[in-house]
C-alpha cells in the first residue's frame, strides 16, 4: 500500500513539474511575441513620423528626417535579406559578422541624427549636416552592397540549379522518346508486322510458306464445315477478298 502511495506521489510530482515547465515556456513565448509586436509598432510609428517630418518641415530639419528614414530602411532591408539567406548558404556567415559591425555604426549614426532633430539651433543643424550626410551615404552604400551581393549570389545559384535540372530533363525526355532514334538502313521491321525473335534468315522460307498457306482459301470438307459453323463477315453478294489471313473463304452457293 505504501508503494502505491509513493508511485502516485511521484506521478503527481512529475505532472506538476511538466505543467510548470509548459507554463513557463508559454509565458516566455507570449512575452517574445508581445516584444516583437511592440517593437514593430514603435518602428512603424517612427517611420511614419519621419515620413511626415521630411515633407512638413523643409530645410535642414526635413533633410535630417530624410537621412534617418533612408538609413533605417536600408539597414532593415539588408538585415532581413541576410537573415533569410544565411540558413541556406553558409558562406554568408562572414557577411553577417560584417553587417553586425556595420549595424553598430548605423545605430550610433541614427542616434546622432535623432539628437540633431531635437536641436533648436538651425545653424548648428546646418553645420553638422554635411558630415552626417556623408556618413549616412557610406553606411547605406555598405549595407546596399552586402544586400545586393547576397541577392545576386542566391539568383546565380538558382540559375545554375535550373540549368542543370533542364539538362537532366532534356536527357530524360530523349530517353523516353527512344523510338524517334533512326535505326540503321535494312534493319527496320516491315510496316504493320512486329519484329519477333524468329524473324531471322533461317525463319524466312518457313514464314513465306506459312503466309502462302494462310493466303490460299481452304477447300474441301474442312472448309465447308468451318463455314457452316462460323458465317462470313461480308455479305452474300460480295466476293472473297484475299490479302488478310484472318478472312475465310466463302462456300459457293448452290445454283440448283
Amino acid at each position: 500500500m505504501e508503494a502505491v502511495a509513493v508511485i502516485v506521489a511521484l506521478i503527481f510530482a512529475v505532472l506538476v513539474a511538466l505543467g510548470v515547465i509548459a507554463t513557463v515556456k508559454t509565458v516566455r513565448a507570449v512575452k517574445r511575441g508581445v516584444d516583437r509586436t511592440v517593437t514593430q509598432a514603435r518602428r512603424t510609428v517612427e517611420d511614419t513620423r519621419l515620413k511626415a517630418r521630411q515633407y512638413v518641415q523643409p530645410g535642414a530639419a526635413g533633410e535630417v528626417a530624410q537621412l534617418r528614414l533612408s538609413l533605417r530602411t536600408s539597414m532593415r532591408a539588408t538585415q532581413e535579406a541576410l537573415r533569410l539567406a544565411a540558413p541556406e548558404d553558409a558562406s554568408l556567415s562572414e557577411a553577417l559578422q560584417l553587417f553586425e559591425r556595420l549595424s553598430a555604426h548605423g545605430h550610433e549614426l541614427d542616434e546622432e541624427l535623432r539628437r540633431l532633430e531635437a536641436e533648436p539651433d538651425r545653424e548648428r543643424i546646418a553645420a553638422c549636416l554635411p558630415e552626417l550626410r556623408e556618413r549616412t551615404e557610406r553606411v547605406r552604400e555598405s549595407a546596399d552592397s552586402l544586400r545586393w551581393a547576397a541577392q545576386d549570389r542566391a539568383r546565380r545559384f538558382a540559375e545554375d540549379d535550373l540549368e542543370a535540372l533542364s539538362g537532366q530533363i532534356r536527357m530524360e525526355a530523349g530517353a523516353l522518346r527512344h523510338w524517334t532514334v533512326e535505326e540503321p538502313e535494312g534493319t527496320a521491321p516491315a510496316a504493320g508486322r512486329p519484329e519477333s525473335a524468329s524473324s531471322g534468315p533461317a525463319a524466312g522460307p518457313a514464314a513465306d510458306r506459312g503466309a502462302d498457306r494462310a493466303a490460299r482459301p481452304e477447300t474441301g470438307p474442312a472448309a465447308e464445315q468451318a463455314v457452316g459453323e462460323r458465317p462470313a463477315i461480308t455479305g452474300g453478294a460480295e466476293a472473297w477478298q484475299p490479302g488478310y489471313s484472318w478472312q475465310k473463304a466463302r462456300r459457293p452457293e448452290s445454283t440448283t
